[in-house]
């Protein structure tokens, strides 16, 4: 099913940190924060290794200390 993310995905993405992933439909949401160059070929890596297709990627800067976040 395009945009649906499986249980296996989900726990993947774990092994990353804390990724948040939000059903947008007719995709998936997924996002978090990236430590370094590294951490982002994992990510990117795993993403391949379980054949989900990326549409596009966007870097967000950090909020201001002050701001507040829903997951």
């Amino acid at each position: 099913m395009t945009g649906h993310v499986s249980d296996r995905a989900r726990h993947a993405f774990g092994e990353f940190g804390e990724m948040h992933i939000v059903p947008a439909a007719p995709e998936t949401i997924i996002y978090g924060d990236v430590v370094d160059d590294s951490h982002l070929h994992g990510i990117l890596a795993m993403v391949q290794n379980l054949g989900l297709r990326i549409v596009s990627m966007h870097s967000v800067p950090n909020p201001p200390p002050n701001a507040t976040t829903s997951p």
